[in-house]
């Protein structure tokens, strides 16, 4: 059966899924919402604890870094992210995913040619251009201010 590409393109378009691109966005943004929000209550939480605002901030990453390794560890997380897309991997939690992950996939070659080598697989790249990105924009800014 010979088809030219616009008869393809046709039967393609009526074959393929409808976007379900609303729900996605929605879902990402109420998923990283109530993240946000949860992240929020710590930072109050710490405060009326009598703490300052840096170090409420400090605990809060802490926590939520924390609360997000468990959650991936006990494959929580992964459940969490199918509904809420992007909205998981914004905030701080998804870097902590981002990292124990791998750590668990390789867990059963051991702790230094499993666990050690594989933890930042996902999470290295991220490190090395935020940090190249940091040292470039912080050296831009210092040429700024010279001039």
């Amino acid at each position: 059966m010979k088809m030219t590409n616009t008869e393809y393109g046709k039967l393609a378009e009526k074959r393929s899924p409808n976007s379900k691109l609303f729900k996605n966005m929605s879902f990402a943004f109420l998923i990283g919402g109530l993240i946000c929000c949860i992240g929020q209550c710590f930072i109050n939480i710490y405060t009326f604890l009598g703490m300052t605002k840096t170090e409420a901030g400090l605990l809060t990453s802490m926590t939520m870094v924390f609360i997000s390794a468990i959650l991936t560890g006990l494959g929580l997380y992964d459940k969490i992210a199918k509904y809420g897309g992007a909205g998981t991997l914004v905030p701080i939690t998804g870097f902590a995913n981002a990292v124990v992950s791998p750590a668990l996939e390789f867990k059963t070659e051991g702790y230094v040619l499993g666990v050690g080598a594989k933890l930042f697989v996902i999470a290295g790249p991220v490190i090395v251009y935020g940090l190249t990105a940091s040292v470039v924009y912080g050296i831009i800014l210092y040429l700024i201010r010279l001039a």
